[in-house]
């Protein structure tokens, strides 16, 4: 049977791409430097010293590299890693920290004041410079390359080249990093993101000679393997894997998910675990704001509470008469979010109702919302009931789509970070910020700290002394040693 390392080879070096952006095999194909096909390490029980060797240094700063953020798969919190070190970076270069995102795909329309004319941006790129106030960078350089609808068609075609993509890519981070004394860069999802049209993480880390962060979700073996996929894919490309942040852990599991990822690391790959962070659902709750996009349509009233957030424990289908509703809007916890069918004209109006007479009663805040289901051609909400929504503040959201998968969808909502929803933005920073091990990532990166505002040292829960956050944010860890 052929060895693990002779199929990654044969399945890494099958194709290649060249500058022309066409595939060539890869007998005959010129293999560009950063892609030389080295099989990877193989792993015995005793630790490699050697995975964590500087293979490609592309920037001419050999000391200092910059930081690339990537995940293992989708929905792993890269962009809540990403904001957090970001704040962690400002506090200790302050006024100096450099952000690109290099390859994006959902855009972002924002206005660049020296050319004085709007551009697109990645939304990650806007939400990151709007909320740590990057002036000192142009959008443009923060977002170089932006995949819309047929971006791969047209690479496929041999209308967009390797070349051009990674000039754009490497004359940005030039602009970036002449003004910053570190520089993080976002990433796209996993490692090979992008592969389809030659610039995948990996490949694109590879391109500014970056040291790659991988974020993955809590656990043990699973989260491992997804790691090692991940790592050999960056070897491939010459790209240093030093470190690794382990997000959503169980708090009843902290300890452990700690304790042996931490063995594992040093004892497969030699490298540290930077950060280790238990989960907090609030974060990934999704506020009206998301169910809007998702839906594809916009609050039919109530709109200043776009941004109030629900979790899946707070939804509720209202399939019982009018009366029992009422009773249960009354009894249940006021932040309720309910569903109902368009069609229920009773519903609807008992919680207008009901609204009216707590705000003339002046009960305390009315924090449920509704939902109407029903495609508004064929189930439109009736007249009588939008005119008594006029001037009320009720927030009430129509859903295109049946009862059914209108649940189905909440339920699969995974909710991203923007810069409107700056509450859960700040509540992300904190919590996140104080679970990474900055000193050792900047060590590891050469990013000397030559401007420090904070002192900052983790415990073994990885807290840090110099920032804890406030007690109603505060996770408990069994075990762990107080901040």
């Amino acid at each position: 049977m052929a060895s693990t390392s002779a199929i990654v080879r044969r399945s890494f070096s099958s194709y290649v791409t060249n500058a022309a952006g066409t595939t060539a095999n890869a007998t005959t194909a010129t293999v560009p430097h950063h892609a030389v096909n080295t099989p990877p390490n193989t792993h015995t029980n005793t630790p490699n010293t050697n995975t964590n060797t500087n293979t490609n240094r592309n920037n001419t700063n050999h000391g200092k590299r910059p930081i690339y953020v990537a995940a293992t798969r989708q929905h792993v919190g890269k962009t809540s890693v990403s904001l957090a070190l970001m704040s962690g970076l400002q506090k200790r270069f302050p006024s100096r920290v450099g952000f690109i995102k290099p390859v994006g795909q959902q855009s972002h329309v924002v206005y660049e004041e020296d050319l004085e004319r709007d551009v697109l941006v990645d939304k990650d790129v806007a939400v990151t410079r709007q909320h740590f106030q990057l002036t000192h960078l142009p959008y443009r350089y923060m977002s170089p390359v932006l995949i819309p609808p047929g971006y791969t068609r047209d690479y496929l075609d041999g209308h967009i080249t390797n070349a051009s993509q990674h000039a754009k890519v490497q004359e940005s981070y030039d602009q970036i990093q002449a003004r910053s004394d570190v520089v993080l860069c976002e990433g796209t999802g996993h490692c090979a993101v992008g592969s389809i049209v030659g610039a995948g993480n990996a490949q694109v880390a590879s391109w500014i000679g970056a040291d790659m962060v991988l974020v993955a979700n809590g656990g043990l073996g699973s989260t491992f393997d997804e790691l090692e996929l991940n790592r050999i894919y960056c070897a491939y490309h010459k790209v240093n894997v030093v470190g690794v942040i382990i997000n959503r852990v169980q708090p009843s599991k902290y300890d452990q998910t700690h304790t042996y990822l931490e063995k594992a690391l040093r004892h497969h790959w030699n490298i540290p675990l930077l950060g280790c962070i238990p989960d907090r659902p609030f974060l990934g709750c999704p506020a009206l704001q998301d169910m809007e996009r998702m839906f594809g349509t916009q609050l039919v009233s109530g709109h200043k509470h776009r941004l109030r957030h629900y979790t899946v424990h707070e939804l509720m289908l209202v399939g019982t008469s009018s009366g029992v509703f009422l009773e249960n809007l009354r009894q249940k916890p006021t932040r309720t979010l309910y569903v109902c069918h368009a069609s229920r004209s009773d519903v609807l109006l008992g919680f207008i109702t009901e609204y009216q007479r707590r705000m003339a009663n002046q009960e305390p805040d009315f924090e449920a919302a509704m939902i109407v289901c029903g495609h508004p051609s064929q189930y439109p909400i009736d007249t009588y009931i939008v005119d008594m929504l006029q001037g009320l503040d009720v927030p009430i959201l129509q859903s295109p789509h049946t009862t059914a998968e209108t649940m189905e969808l909440i339920h699969g909502l995974t909710p991203k970070l923007n810069a409107a929803d700056s509450h859960r933005v700040d509540a992300t920073v904190e919590h996140y910020e104080s679970y990474i091990d900055f000193d050792q990532l900047l060590d590891i990166t050469g990013n000397t700290m030559t401007t420090a505002t904070t002192t900052t040292t983790t415990t073994t829960a990885g807290q840090s002394s110099s920032s804890s956050p406030q007690e109603s944010n505060a996770v408990v860890l069994p075990n762990a040693a107080a901040s």
